[in-house]
């Protein structure tokens, strides 16, 4: 089984990252999903609306692990989001570049 890249509250290892999931957590919400073969605009959108936000980011979160082969589970997902959402998002930003997909 695989490991995160990098921990959960090493935010400041890329600071555009960092930025773009503390400022603009929506769009890379999108661009992570779009990595992940999920709709950019969709995941962006549901972003914007509770719980909605939790589950999108727990379920995209998911299937960042699973790519990565990380364990973990679902419940597990939404226990980091809701405690940390942005340094979640950083962190899964920080692992896709970590796999060579940019965020371009």
């Amino acid at each position: 089984m695989g490991d995160w890249s990098s921990g959960l509250f090493e935010c400041f290892n890329d600071m555009t990252i960092c930025l773009l999931a503390w400022c603009v957590p929506c769009f890379i919400q999108g661009k992570i999903a779009e990595t992940v073969g999920e709709s950019c605009i969709l995941h962006g959108i549901l972003c914007l609306i509770p719980p909605l936000d939790w589950i999108c980011a727990a379920t995209i979160r998911g299937k960042v692990r699973e790519n990565k082969g990380i364990e973990g589970s679902f419940m597990g997902d939404c226990c980091v989001i809701m405690c940390c959402a942005g340094c979640a998002l950083a962190q899964e930003g920080r692992e896709m570049n970590a796999m060579g997909i940019s965020r371009e």
